[in-house]
């Protein structure tokens, strides 16, 4: 019987010119598969953080995500509401964990492989485990902890801080092309178990079990560091459990994207390669940022009360 999976994506108004690269690699990806996969598209037009230019822009934000959508085959739900990324993943993981086998974070700058849900059936079917993790394989990182994480034809390269230049570098933005070019020379698949657990939140792969068991991410847990708290919590109710990864098939992160944040009142005046710097300009960001980490990682200090976003509207 083929695995069933369910793949979540939160998207912001304000990344309308982005996702395109998202659907046409996930459509790619399903259609290799004759298997079922539920696709889940929130799209968040709240402005409570991030202000747009003006209301015809936002309104035209939201019609080309939806648009986009269509063109490769994909509904979407539509919310007015404040969402975050830790809210979104929290409840598509306790919507979906009893509808399918397997649970696959997707993200809004993220390109899938072809490959994706051909290897993790193929791991479904053979996981010692039926409550296991799975990732693939990533650029060149910045420390030597997130090295077996990092795909075998990027692992050796040299890290340079803002270097957009290379292919294998973080800030680089990489075309599906260039993506395909890597996957498409498999000939065999490398899968390795990572212990301890290391992942970030793009393409996470969870096993529905997990879930299940009581596992997600802490709504202490307000805004960002979701991935974090969610591995924390997986290692405090499960432990080590396997975390497969599939070191020669690339998934792409292009975390700085220039499309990534368009149409925000206040950053217009920055340039694209200073992403970071555009979302520091918000006050509320740098205090949440902050508030949400000290959150994630006093998850077991009993000693510890959580900060809320009232406490960031302060």
């Amino acid at each position: 019987m083929k695995t069933k999976f369910a793949i979540g994506c939160l998207i912001q108004w304000y990344e309308s010119n982005l996702v395109h690269e998202y659907f046409e690699t996930l459509r790619d990806s399903i259609e290799v598969y004759d298997g079922n996969v539920m696709v889940d598209i929130l799209v968040c037009s709240n402005q409570t953080l991030e202000q747009c230019i003006d209301e015809m822009t936002l309104l035209q934000c939201v019609e080309t995500i939806q648009d986009s959508a269509k063109l490769y085959g994909f509904n979407v739900t539509t919310t007015s509401n404040l969402v975050t990324i830790a809210d979104y993943r929290r409840t598509f993981n306790e919507t979906f964990c009893n509808q399918v086998d397997v649970l696959v974070w997707g993200e809004s700058d993220m390109l899938v492989p072809k490959q994706m849900f051909i290897s993790l059936d193929y791991l479904h079917s053979n996981a010692e485990s039926p409550k296991y993790l799975a990732t693939f394989g990533i650029c060149k990182m910045w420390d030597e902890s997130w090295k077996p994480l990092e795909h075998v034809e990027f692992t050796n390269k040299p890290f340079i801080e803002g270097d957009f230049k290379n292919w294998w570098s973080i800030p680089y933005t990489m075309t599906k092309q260039e993506m395909n070019e890597f996957n498409d020379k498999i000939e065999e698949l490398q899968v390795t178990i990572i212990s301890p657990h290391k992942f970030n939140g793009c393409g996470l792969v969870i096993s529905s079990e997990i879930i299940k068991s009581g596992v997600n991410i802490p709504k202490s847990v307000f805004f960002i560091h979701e991935d974090t708290a969610f591995m924390m919590m997986t290692n405090k109710v499960l432990g080590n459990i396997p975390q497969y990864h599939f070191k020669n098939i690339l998934i792409v992160h292009n975390r700085k994207h220039p499309n990534k944040r368009k149409f925000i009142k206040g950053e217009e005046l920055f340039e694209d390669s200073e992403l970071d710097n555009k979302r520091k300009l918000h006050k509320w960001y740098i205090k949440a940022n902050k508030m949400c980490s000290e959150n994630c990682y006093n998850l077991f200090n009993p000693m510890y009360k959580s900060y809320t976003w009232e406490d960031v509207k302060k």
